[in-house]
């Protein structure tokens, strides 16, 4: 089993930035791609960016919308994962959820994650 849980979401004013955190425990090593997606009330839950790794490299994916505005990284060592968002827009109001998987096939699609987050809720003022 691997356990997730986000924190940094809050209130923003537009074009503000905040910092989302993803600590996971338990089974880590079983996973090589992590993942942020945000769902809006009314909307399907959409992907946001991912981070995929193996030994010898890394790769990171985004959505269009959050391109050149959002940055995913991660620390191994403390098995966590951000999500920088900067310039933020009132239609990135969202619940924030991270997910971990252990395939790097189509990591934009919420069927390559095995264990999600509860999720954190970012809401951006305008």
């Amino acid at each position: 089993q691997v356990q997730l849980v986000e924190s940094g979401g809050g209130l923003v004013q537009a074009g503000g930035s905040l910092r989302l955190s993803c600590a996971a425990s338990g089974r880590t090593f079983s996973h090589s791609v992590m993942g942020w997606f945000r769902q809006a009330p009314g909307k399907e839950r959409e992907f946001v960016a991912a981070s995929a790794w193996s030994a010898s490299s890394s790769v990171t994916y985004y959505a269009g919308s959050v391109k050149g505005r959002f940055t995913i990284s991660r620390d191994n060592a403390k098995n966590t994962v951000y999500l920088q968002m900067n310039s933020l827009k009132p239609e990135d109001t969202a619940v924030y959820y991270c997910a971990a998987g252990a395939s790097v096939i189509s990591p934009s699609r919420t069927s390559a994650y095995d264990y999600w987050g509860q999720g954190t809720q970012v809401t951006v003022s305008s």
